[in-house]
């Protein structure tokens, strides 16, 4: 699933390619993502705002396409409808992000709604973190529809 992923994001959103994000694990609990510094980086040597916010959106974005292929569905339509990035602390080493899976009664709420409705918006928060601080803390409400 996440080679899948992977193959989606380089293949039909060409910026996570000239980004070059990587999905380096996923688990019951999170997804981490990660990106080379030196091709996201700005003219203060630090990483690109809007890299650090791609990275977060893309992030979330993955997070709700994994939980729709686990859920069993082929959803094509998953859109960001509200987002907020904090930048706490500029990112000098290569980007890893790591989102947060919702838990099991979000999940199980997302479900039924997509059942009955065929749409429904689910949160989802990302952080970029570096040496155990939070550079970027995004949160964002997306939608699914089948």
């Amino acid at each position: 699933m996440i080679n899948d992923l992977l193959n989606k994001l380089h293949n039909e959103i060409p910026l996570t390619k000239m980004m070059d994000i990587q999905i380096t694990d996923y688990t019951n609990e999170s997804l981490i993502t990660t990106a080379p510094l030196e091709i996201n980086i700005n003219d203060k040597g630090t990483a690109f705002g809007g890299s650090l916010s791609t990275m977060t959106i893309i992030s979330a974005w993955s997070m709700c396409w994994l939980i729709s292929k686990e859920l069993g569905y082929d959803s094509k339509n998953i859109v960001v409808i509200k987002n907020e990035n904090s930048y706490n602390k500029p990112v000098t080493k290569d980007l890893v992000c790591y989102t947060r899976k919702p838990n099991k009664e979000q999940i199980e709420t997302l479900r039924s709604k997509l059942e009955k409705k065929g749409s429904a918006s689910i949160g989802i928060h990302s952080q970029i973190i570096e040496d155990d601080e939070t550079c970027v803390d995004f949160v964002g409400t997306y939608v699914i529809k089948l």
